[in-house]
């Protein structure tokens, strides 16, 4: 009994080695690699192969994960470095590096370190970059400052299967002095646009009173030939009324006194002016005229119906 009790025991405990031999291999050799991520394989020390992610097989005790990379965009700190500007002004720069691994194999075998040796070249690129403008073109032209380190790092990091995607730069920082004589030029900026603002504004007005002075002159010069047109055409018209009721008066007058009523009618209207005329001359002057028989008033109707037959036989 005891005899079958050991072999028993011995064939139970191989069965377990067994198994977990065949557990510790299956968990060596499944790898499940994350979202993102890449598993570099070396078989022997050699590069093998790059798992993605998903369920991957390695063959356990002859494979082995090398390195691990993230395919995620990483942002890294630039430290803070010295540039010299082309009119040799010193200035302190940082910035953020975002920076994204490409290739898995070239950012395990073909640089050491690709975070540490992008970050060296963006400052040396900086650097350079500064170099080549003037102070004030640092602080306007910011942007294309960042797309020149970042494509000149691009083209020197291709070996190491990295991608610079921005360079953000933080911080300029120029010297104490710099920022004293640009405070001091922006106050004088300022100022100067004040006084130009002040005297554009005064220019503006005086302009604008100019020109309402005129349209005032003009549109008075306007009233008044429009009121003289209307004024003159009123006296035309009232003139032309006055000679057509003129007119129609003689036009009446005539028809009237061809008639023997309007004989005897013209030789009273006659017989009364002149004696309204003798009346007004006594009144006026000190000496009194007495009329004789060639003078009266009778003999002066007389004389003028004498001229009204003459001119109405002439007509006939």
């Amino acid at each position: 009994m005891d005899t079958i009790f050991l072999e028993t025991s011995s064939f139970i405990g191989v069965w377990v080695v067994l198994a977990v031999l065949v557990i510790v291999v299956l968990r060596g050799a499944i790898k499940f690699v994350p979202q993102n991520t890449a598993y570099v394989v070396e078989r022997f020390g050699k590069y093998y192969k790059t798992m993605e992610a998903g369920l991957n097989f390695i063959v356990p005790f002859i494979d082995r994960i090398g390195y691990t990379r993230t395919l995620k965009e990483q942002a890294y700190d630039v430290p803070s470095q010295s540039a010299i500007t082309r009119d040799n002004i010193s200035l302190v720069v940082d910035g953020v590096l975002y920076i994204k691994v490409l290739d898995p194999y070239k950012a395990c075998y073909g640089v050491d370190d690709y975070v540490y040796s992008v970050t060296q070249l963006a400052q040396t690129t900086m650097r350079s970059e500064v170099g080549k403008m003037e102070l004030d073109k640092t602080f306007e032209e910011r942007e294309s400052l960042n797309t020149a380190i970042v494509s000149a790092i691009n083209e020197a990091a291709q070996p190491w299967g990295v991608q610079v995607l921005r360079y953000e730069i933080k911080d300029i920082d120029p010297p104490r002095s710099v920022l004293d004589a640009m405070e001091r030029q922006m106050k004088a900026e300022r100022e100067k646009r004040a006084v130009i603002l002040e005297s554009e504004g005064a220019r503006q007005s005086d302009i604008n009173v100019a020109e309402g002075q005129k349209q005032a002159r003009v549109l008075a010069a306007e009233a008044e030939k429009s009121e003289q047109i209307l004024q003159a055409e009123g006296e035309a018209q009232a003139i032309i009324a006055v000679a057509e009721a003129q007119a129609e008066a003689l036009e009446i007058v005539g028809t009237r006194a061809i008639t023997e009523e309007g004989q005897k009618a013209i030789q009273l209207e006659l017989a009364e002016k002149a004696i309204k005329a003798k009346q007004a001359i006594a009144k006026e002057s000190s000496v009194v005229l007495l009329p004789d028989s060639g003078t009266g008033a009778a003999n002066v109707v007389a004389e003028a119906m004498t001229i009204i037959d003459t001119l109405n036989k002439s007509k006939a």
